[in-house]
């Protein structure tokens, strides 16, 4: 299984927000917001960060997915 972070990103447009403005807001670095568009695999303090920054829930944002779809 793998991550996918597509959630998160549709979640940003529909609030018309750039990932720049995820990053400031929610206090995540560079480097997490660099995984994220990589689909990698971050901290749940990250997670929790964007969650409580988006007043979304985790399943809001990531999903698990099989390796092939990966996307």
């Amino acid at each position: 299984m793998a991550v996918s972070y597509k959630k998160l990103w549709i979640l940003l447009i529909e609030k018309n927000m750039k990932k720049t403005d995820l990053r400031i807001q929610s206090g995540i670095s560079t480097g997490a917001l660099a995984k994220l568009g990589k689909n990698e695999n971050v901290n749940t303090e990250v997670l929790a960060k964007i969650c409580k920054a988006l007043d979304c829930k985790i399943e809001d944002i990531m999903e698990m997915v099989p390796d092939d779809t990966r996307m």
